[in-house]
């Protein structure tokens, strides 16, 4: 379908899309999903429970990292400074950074102290670290609840 000026210029069909119309549904939808996405992220104050999952089997001489009440830090029975971890814990696995740590702190222990010490380890080259917690039996849900 040609059309033809007076001039008698003949001009042709544009095969070409009109992108503006798209471009500001896209630059719309950009600010809704800017607005929207730091509304999504709102800080909940959580109680966590304690575990009902099942106890995975224990090795045979496990390595235990105790973070006790007044924040100190025990390997095994042994009181460390934390200063000395690495070299106490590399110690007691011979060097073998990939074994698990099992690392167990008082219910008391602030959840900052807590990582805190797993940052020690981290920070030691032992990546594979186990919290120990006490098993609890799981407490039927009732119906409707």
């Amino acid at each position: 379908m040609a059309a033809r000026l007076d001039d008698g210029t003949e001009l042709s069909e544009n095969h070409e899309i009109n992108v503006t119309p798209f471009i500001d549904v896209m630059l719309v939808l950009l600010i809704i999903f800017m607005v929207a996405a730091p509304l999504a992220t709102v800080d909940v104050p959580v109680d966590l429970p304690g575990s009902t999952a099942a106890a995975a089997p224990r090795p045979d001489k496990p390595l235990y990292v105790t973070v006790g009440e007044d924040l100190t830090i025990s390997v095994g029975e042994d009181k460390v400074a934390r200063e000395a971890l690495a070299s106490r814990l590399d110690e007691a696995t011979g060097g073998d950074k990939a074994e698990r740590i099992f690392l167990r702190a008082d219910k008391t222990v602030a959840y900052g102290d807590l990582t805190e010490a797993m940052n020690l380890l981290r920070a030691a080259g032992y990546l594979k670290v186990a919290l120990v917690g006490i098993e609890r039996v799981a407490s039927p849900v009732p119906a409707g609840g």
